[in-house]
């Protein structure tokens, strides 16, 4: 072997025309290639698989980034790294650059939760504490966003690196998410599924800062505060019943009986009388009126008829009915004059009961 076929070796040794990384793990992110103290030489190949990208670094300076497929590194198919190192058209040479290769499959069912309770608004309660636990799915969708504001020029970057700070901007968007949904915290566990659409929504322009993008959020289960639930609780049970004043009334009805039903002495028979009678009249408004409506109404009593008019027989002064042609006790003919008192023959009034002159009772 002469001289020039050993540097010709060694020069060989040292580039690389083969360029892959096939991930055997279930958590890496991005992966720097091992150049080994090697160059690249123009012209190598460079392979690239579904659900990866591959970023060329100069520098420090981001060059170029490769699709999924098999690409044959050239000036053309470089056009930043071959201004970077001003190429003439068609000069092959060995360079030096960092590759990093980008995972850009689906991490999905990362789980996330509250550690602490996150405040929110509800229209029917209030300010009200709430918890909620779920997980979610996310993808890099750009890698240069991601490179520039997470891994840098780390070797390895896995999820675990990235995982903590979305479930910060998860938590602390949670309750704003909830807030702009309007959804009432009654009816937030029918809407569980809408919940999280919503909050995808609100959470992607945060996440996607970082070049990530949030494909799915699940959210598994919300908790209210126990006072709270006790109110939800109370509010079924008052629909169930229906009627807010027989409901009441039923309250009471149980408090009074526990009452009686307390062994203290005398006291307690008082208790226990006062209930039987309050109970009593709890019952009877209660549904009182419900057997009232059940009872056929009885009828009216018919009114008294009026009296009939009077007057006196102006023969004998006895009172006979008004309009009496004959009167019926002498059975004088009744005349249309005013009649007259027997005892002094002066004319009375009709309907009087004595007589103005004299004074004898008439009638």
């Amino acid at each position: 072997m002469g001289l020039f076929d050993g540097i010709k070796n060694i020069v060989t040794s040292q580039l690389i025309d083969v360029i892959e990384w096939t991930d055997d793990s279930s958590n890496t992110l991005v992966h720097k290639y091992d150049m080994n103290g090697k160059e690249i030489m123009m012209g190598a190949q460079l392979t690239v698989r579904e659900s990866q990208l591959a970023i060329f670094v100069n520098e420090g300076q981001l060059a170029d980034v490769f699709q999924p497929g098999r690409h044959e590194l050239s000036t053309q198919n470089m056009p930043i790294l071959t201004a970077l190192k001003a190429w003439k058209y068609g000069f092959k040479s060995p360079f030096k650059s960092d590759v990093y290769f980008i995972n850009t499959r689906q991490f999905m069912d990362r789980k996330w939760g509250t550690s602490n309770p996150v405040m929110m608004r509800d229209a029917d309660f209030g300010m009200i504490r709430i918890r909620a636990f779920g997980s979610f799915s996310f993808r890099v969708t750009d890698a240069t966003a991601f490179m520039k504001e997470c891994f840098g020029t780390n070797k390895l970057y896995t999820v675990e690196d990235v995982e903590g700070q979305i479930k910060s901007m998860v938590v602390s968007g949670l309750s704003d998410a909830i807030a702009q949904s309007k959804i009432p915290a009654l009816d937030i566990a029918a809407n569980y599924d809408e919940l999280g659409g919503f909050c995808r929504e609100a959470l992607n322009p945060k996440v996607e800062a970082l070049g990530l993008t949030l494909t799915n959020f699940v959210i598994e289960n919300v908790s209210l505060p126990e006072n709270v639930e006790k109110a939800m609780d109370e509010r079924t049970s008052m629909g169930v019943l229906g009627d807010m004043g027989t409901f009441a009334q039923y309250q009471a009805a149980q408090a009074m009986r526990e009452a009686a039903n307390n062994p203290n002495g005398m006291a307690g028979m008082g208790v226990g009388m006062g209930a039987g009678m309050g109970m009593g009249q709890l019952f009877t408004q209660a549904f009182g009126g419900n057997v009232a409506a059940q009872q056929p109404a009885q009828a009216a009593p018919a009114p008294a008829a009026p009296a009939a008019a009077t007057t006196f027989c102006t023969a004998c002064g006895k009172s006979i009915a008004a309009g009496s042609k004959f009167c019926p006790e002498c059975g004088a003919q009744q005349v249309a004059a005013n009649p007259v008192c027997p005892g002094c023959g002066n004319a009375v009034e009709g309907g009087a009961k004595f007589c103005a002159n004299c004074g004898t009772k008439l009638g």
